[in-house]
Formats: C-alpha cells, sequence, structure tokens
C-alpha cells in the first residue's frame, strides 16, 4: 500500500531536525499544538516553545518581535486564522518590516472535513500572494514538506507554508529534488498539461493515467511555489502543449489558477481550464464526498483537460 501523510504531520517531523540545526529557532502556536503537530517540538524544545493561547493577532505580533531580536519563528495555527483573522498583523508586522517569521499554517481547503465551512479555508494563498515579499509555498506530500520547510528555514524573510490535515500518498521519495520557487515535471505529455499544487498534485498523476487510456497526452506539473511562481516552465508549457489546466484545493480566484493566467496573459496566452472551489463556501462532510461535491478529483482533472483538448 502507498505510503500516506498530512502534510502537517511531515512538518511536526522536519522541526524537531530544524529544532537541532539552528538554535535560534522558536515555535509559537495558538493554543492547537496537537493539531498543527508542534507540541513534540515544543517537549523536545520548551524553552524554545511559546503557546500564546487563542490570540493569532498576538501569536504573529509576537512572532514579528522575536524575528526582529534575531530568531528564526516559525508560528503555526489553522489557516482561517492565521490569514484571515491575523492578516493585518501578518502584513503590517512581519511583511512590511521582512521579518523572518514562517507562517506555517494548517488545516486549509475543503478536507478539512467534518470541521466545516467556516474552518474551509479557500482564500488564504489569494490573501498571502498580495503580500509583498512573501513566499507562498504549497507542498504536495510529506517529503516535499520536510525538503522545503528545510528551505524555508534556510533563507531569511517571510514565508507562508500552507499545509493539511488530510494525509495524502507520498508523491516524491526521501531524497525530494524541490526547490522554492521552481516548478517540478513530474510526467511528461505533449498535449495537455495540468498544473496542480498541494493536495490536487497526487489527483492530477491520477487524472494522467486515466487521460492516457483515452488517447490524452497529459504534461504534470507540481507547483509547490504560487509566489514567486516559476514563470519559465509555465510559458514552456504553454509553447509545447495545447492548452493547460490548472489544479487546486483552492479558490479558482487569486490562487494557483490565477497567478499561472497571469503569467500567461503577459507572455504567451493560451487556453486554460480552472479546477479548485468555485466561489463557494463548503460544509461539514468527509474529505472525499467533499472533494467530489466540490469538484476537486481526478475526474474533474479529466473533464477539464477534454474540454480543452476538444475546443482547442
Amino acid at each position: 500500500m502507498t505510503e500516506k501523510m498530512a502534510t502537517r504531520q511531515a512538518y511536526g517531523q522536519v522541526l524537531l531536525e530544524l529544532g537541532d540545526t539552528y538554535d535560534n529557532l522558536v515555535v509559537l502556536d495558538a493554543d492547537l499544538s496537537k493539531s498543527t503537530m508542534t507540541y513534540e517540538f515544543g517537549k523536545q524544545n520548551p524553552k524554545r516553545f511559546f503557546n500564546m493561547g487563542i490570540s493569532e493577532q498576538n501569536l504573529y505580533g509576537t512572532a514579528a518581535g522575536m524575528a526582529l531580536s534575531g530568531k528564526i519563528v516559525c508560528a503555526s495555527t489553522f489557516a482561517i486564522f492565521a490569514t484571515g483573522r491575523a492578516f493585518e498583523i501578518i502584513r503590517n508586522s512581519i511583511g512590511y518590516t521582512n521579518a523572518n517569521v514562517k507562517v506555517c499554517a494548517s488545516h486549509a481547503g475543503i478536507t478539512v472535513g467534518e470541521d466545516g465551512g467556516s474552518h474551509q479555508t479557500f482564500e488564504d494563498m489569494a490573501l498571502m500572494r498580495t503580500i509583498p515579499g512573501m513566499r507562498v509555498i504549497n507542498p504536495c506530500d510529506g517529503n516535499s514538506t520536510k525538503e522545503l520547510m528545510r528551505q524555508v528555514c534556510a533563507l531569511h524573510g517571510p514565508c507562508y507554508v500552507r499545509l493539511g490535515r488530510y494525509a495524502v500518498p507520498m508523491v516524491y521519495d526521501e531524497k525530494a529534488e524541490v526547490r522554492i520557487g521552481k516548478g517540478n515535471l513530474l510526467q511528461d505529455g505533449d498535449d495537455i498539461t495540468i498544473i496542480a499544487t498541494g493536495i490536487m498534485v497526487n489527483e492530477a498523476l491520477i487524472a494522467r493515467e486515466e487521460l492516457a487510456s483515452q488517447g490524452i497526452s497529459a504534461r504534470v506539473i507540481d507547483m509547490h511555489t504560487i509566489k514567486p511562481i516559476d514563470e519559465e516552465i509555465i510559458i514552456s508549457a504553454a509553447r509545447e502543449t495545447k492548452g493547460i489546466v490548472t489544479a487546486e484545493e483552492h479558490s479558482i480566484i487569486g490562487g494557483l489558477g490565477s497567478a499561472v493566467a497571469e503569467v500567461l496573459a503577459k507572455h504567451f496566452p493560451a487556453k486554460m481550464e480552472f479546477v479548485g472551489q468555485l466561489d463557494t463556501f463548503g460544509e461539514s462532510g468527509k474529505p472525499e464526498e467533499l472533494k467530489a461535491k466540490y469538484h476537486m478529483t481526478a475526474q474533474d482533472i479529466v473533464e477539464a483537460a477534454k474540454k480543452l483538448r476538444n475546443h482547442r
């Protein structure tokens, strides 16, 4: 059976490694450490772990102060509270000052499941993209989460790292070659390109197999970095294939699809289809059922690709 791991779990594991690597790394949480998986870091490094309580604005204000005092800060809570409730603090105290804070937000997207529409964040990447200098990173599996977090902590400045509650198959092995700002070509193809991010990367790979059985050759790209986005790989895909499908567990407004469309509008206009949350809120339910209801499955990618191919 294919190994599965939630990206939040991988985040918790790599924090232990990073705590040994950086003696100036501190971790902050907003009373959700068992859900965000920071509690093991706190047990191992009690003097470098701070539970700020249910006080997200204070969490990120404190994170900014610590960072400006020379610390590397990983500050975690659910994505809805980080990017929603604390947006102004992240913008002004972290973004404006270029503070070395890593906003590592978990429980993003429809696969939060039973927590329902109030907690299913579809606008988080869109919000974080608007902050000058903010890097936006959305890993697709456990191994890429660990490698990208190593790079996040090695560079200076603010980052938004999107993490999930839902366990997903491993796309990469433990020696994953992923680099912030560079999309990864996972499978080549010359008919349609699927550019996916986060949990939708695995769905894209499943869709590719179904498309192949129907005589459609699909290229699959993991766009784990939404900002700065890899313009070169996008433009090459547009030149070399007949259309692009974007797939994300996020609103099609302002996220991956919008970022790809911006690149193409400027450099090489191409036909596109968008798979993602279609300008609606979610609801409580099982993750797989919600993915199907809100059209974020491999089959939805297949249908989008066929639509592009049939109308080229």
